[in-house]
């Protein structure tokens, strides 16, 4: 099931910034996806609802989330106010704010995050933001992440009914969540 007109790159642009903010300015490339990733997996646990809306995949590193995997790797075209406007282009394994300067706080700044994406932005960054990012790389190879399945070197995708599943809904509860994402991408869809 394709989920991309869930993918708000703007609200993604903006998640990575509240991570490259909290972090001083800059992250590895792969410890910012891991944060994206369980960011959103929180989300999804704790309110049934995606910060980005990406899709999610599970790559030989582990889980990640694809389109913001592409934008990071500059393999898409940002949109206005999107990744471009907030995250530099990637200086090898590193990835940054464009300007520093344009956040004063997250809660004043980063106006497309809702006060929950915040929230859970920051236990995020609380709990694994002063790991190695080698940590977290075996981290979500982990029970922690039981989505995750071994890719054989290329890439698979993790259905959100799949994660729903393995992060405690009921099939009925997993049903119910599915038919509001896909109510949601259909509005997205008519607004395009």
């Amino acid at each position: 099931m394709a989920l991309a007109p869930l993918f708000d790159e703007r609200r993604a642009a903006e998640a990575a910034a509240f991570l490259l903010f909290r972090a001083g300015g800059r992250l590895p490339l792969i410890k910012l996806i891991k944060l994206m990733y369980l960011s959103e997996r929180l989300s999804l646990q704790r309110y049934g609802e995606p910060i980005t809306g990406d899709r999610l995949v599970a790559m030989p590193n582990g889980p990640v989330l694809s389109m913001t995997y592409e934008h990071i790797n500059g393999a898409r075209l940002s949109i206005e106010g999107g990744w471009e406007t907030w995250i530099a282009d990637r200086a090898g394994h590193e990835v940054a704010l464009r300007d520093e300067s344009k956040i004063r706080s997250p809660e004043q700044d980063l106006l497309r995050l809702s006060d929950s994406d915040l929230e859970v932005l920051g236990e995020t960054w609380n709990e694994f933001g002063h790991w190695d990012r080698w940590d977290l790389v075996k981290y979500t190879h982990s029970d922690a992440c039981p989505e995750w399945e071994d890719p054989d070197g290329s890439s698979r995708p993790i259905a959100y009914d799949v994660l729903f599943t393995k992060l405690g809904y009921s099939q009925d509860q997993a049903s119910s969540l599915m038919n509001r994402l896909a109510e949601q991408r259909q509005l997205n869809a008519a607004m395009c």
